[in-house]
């Protein structure tokens, strides 16, 4: 009964009450996107760089390097020579090194030369086909494979550059060989090849064609259909980087400081870079929670205001309440579920439009940089500090209100009525 009665009460002046509920649902919609985009952010970049201590590549910002090599979301810094990097890849200290060479993109996905040993530092079993094993031979990740509507034995033209409307290499098509299984990290977003594809689309074309039989020959008309050409074993080629896994903690600092004062090459700590990126960007972050705590107070305050100011034109409504037997408490117990209704509703209204908001940020990012994020993801932990955080400023924005109330005289009251 008491709740019916608050609720309708609240409606009884809509602007006030609109712009209460405006004012909470902005607050908690906000913090709202921010909590889910920070733990999801850093869930994304901490899960990619999973067994890479070092990315040795073209000097140049390291971070660029890191975003370029491991999440596939900037240019890189430069090539460096597939020979020299050898020397590096097969050291003692080195468990693993998996290199990389940037070809072009289809569609704005971006093919990327490598081993399998990148499938498998990502986990990614093969859901259908099989490993690449020849030139020009792909295996997509699921996401390119679902809203591209690709299948095993699809055939493709790169075009040139991260661009998708770059000049399209029309002299060799990629052939889908498998598809990789979802993984939720950035290899779902990659079409992988070997590094010979790569090199030989952009260096065995442009070049005299060889005679039958020799290195990098292509097969015009009449011969057989098939694709023979470079090798890993081919001298004088560039990559553009290689992810290392170090065996030797002491390597992992050392080497950082020893690749660029003695080669044309750099090696970067993803753990270090990455910190240093989320260091910035908890400053924005920050900015903006405080900017939302700041629109909860306003919010509390306007709750405060719109109390207040109602109980005045209230009285004599609560002294014939209080005729018709209803309690002290229970008048006390009115105004505070007022309050509480309209943070609920504002934090229903905010938690609603966080997840339509981060939908669109997803959206954008995932054109972008081919990075989503989860709307429909609850954090209960920190979600249910910001419920009760909200509700704590329904009770303190009614609390004055709700205790002159309580204290309310009603035969005074009813005499100035």
């Amino acid at each position: 009964m008491i709740t019916k009665l608050a609720w309708r009460n609240i409606w009884f002046k809509p602007l006030n009450t609109a712009l209460s509920i405006i004012l909470l649902t902005s607050s908690v919609a906000i913090i709202t996107v921010l909590v889910l985009l920070e733990k999801q952010f850093e869930e994304k970049f901490t899960n990619n760089i999973d067994g890479v201590d070092l990315v040795l590549g073209a000097q140049g910002s390291p971070l660029q390097l890191i975003l370029s090599s491991v999440y596939q979301v900037d240019a890189p810094t430069g090539n460096i020579s597939y020979d020299s990097a050898k020397v590096w890849m097969q050291h003692p200290f080195v468990k693993k090194a998996i290199p990389l060479a940037f070809g072009d993109n289809y569609r704005g996905y971006k093919i990327l030369g490598t081993t399998p040993d990148y499938l498998e530092k990502y986990n990614a079993k093969i859901a259908e086909g099989k490993l690449f094993e020849n030139n020009f031979e792909v295996v997509i990740g699921a996401e390119i494979a679902k809203k591209l509507s690709l299948k095993v034995g699809d055939e493709f033209f790169g075009s040139h550059g991260d661009a998708a409307e770059g000049e399209v290499h029309d002299h060799y098509a990629y052939k889908i060989v498998g598809i990789a299984e979802q993984t939720g990290k950035v290899v779902d977003n990659l079409i992988l090849c070997n590094i010979p594809s790569v090199w030989q689309m952009h260096g065995g074309h442009e070049k005299a064609n060889p005679e039958h039989g020799e290195e990098g020959h292509v097969h015009e008309d009449g011969e057989e259909n098939h694709v023979e050409g470079f090798t890993l074993d081919k001298k004088g080629m560039d990559i553009t980087a290689v992810l290392l896994q170090i065996r030797n903690p002491m390597a992992k600092l050392t080497w950082q400081r020893l690749i660029p004062q003695n080669t044309k090459m750099q090696a970067a700590s993803p753990a270090l870079e990455i910190n240093r990126l989320f260091a910035l960007f908890g400053i924005g972050i920050d900015a903006l929670r405080y900017l939302a705590y700041g629109i909860m107070l306003i919010s509390g305050i306007s709750i405060f205001i719109a109390l207040f100011n109602t109980l005045k034109e209230r009285k004599d409504e609560f002294a014939l309440l209080r005729v018709n037997g209803a309690k002290r408490l229970q008048l006390l117990k009115l105004i505070m579920i007022e309050s509480l209704l309209l943070c609920v509703v504002g934090f229903v209204f905010g938690t609603i439009l966080g997840r339509v908001a981060l939908i669109f940020i997803s959206n954008s990012s995932e054109e972008d940089f081919k990075l989503s994020f989860n709307p429909y993801e609850f954090i209960w932990e920190k979600e249910g500090v910001l419920f009760l955080l909200t509700i704590s400023v329904g009770i303190i924005a009614a609390l004055i209100p709700a205790v002159k109330a309580y204290n309310l005289n009603i035969s005074k009251t009813l005499a100035n009525a």
